[in-house]
């Protein structure tokens, strides 16, 4: 009975964590559509290339990966086969807070603020009442 939390715990500190550096091969992806069987499309930094890449058996039953999320993908790991996929998910990003503090985090991923700056607004109108209407009181 102690083997499968165990196993559970090994895969959560995995990931739990992000890496000094990234191995050569490996880059951050966006998780765009699961395709099933363990399969997933995922977005490059670069925006134009989508690759499908299979999920480790490591990995199967102990952690989600949800569409919008980041994983690690190792592209160089199917060079030798002729086939589909165009890597393997060898991480998966769960505390992206801490993720985003590295250096090797694509700039593309970056998350654009949804409010307006201050230096955006118009400076003669930022904290102004509209002007009142002058109203005829029946005078």
């Amino acid at each position: 009975m102690g083997r499968p939390k165990r196993k559970l715990l090994a895969t959560a500190a995995e990931t739990s964590s992000p890496p000094a550096v990234l191995d050569q091969g490996h880059m951050i992806a966006l998780v765009k559509k699961a395709e099933g069987n363990n399969l997933y499309s995922v977005e490059l930094p670069s925006g134009k290339e989508s690759l499908l890449v299979e999920l480790p058996s490591r990995f199967r039953s102990q952690i989600w990966i949800k569409r919008g999320g980041y994983v690690v993908v190792d592209s160089s790991a199917f060079d030798d086969r002729e086939n589909k996929l165009g890597g393997e998910i060898v991480n998966v990003v769960r505390d992206e807070k801490q993720w985003r503090k590295q250096a090797y985090w694509p700039p593309e991923f970056v998350k654009k603020p949804t409010y307006l700056d201050d230096s955006e607004e118009d400076e003669s109108t930022a904290g102004k009442m509209p002007p009142a209407e002058e109203s005829d009181c029946g005078e």
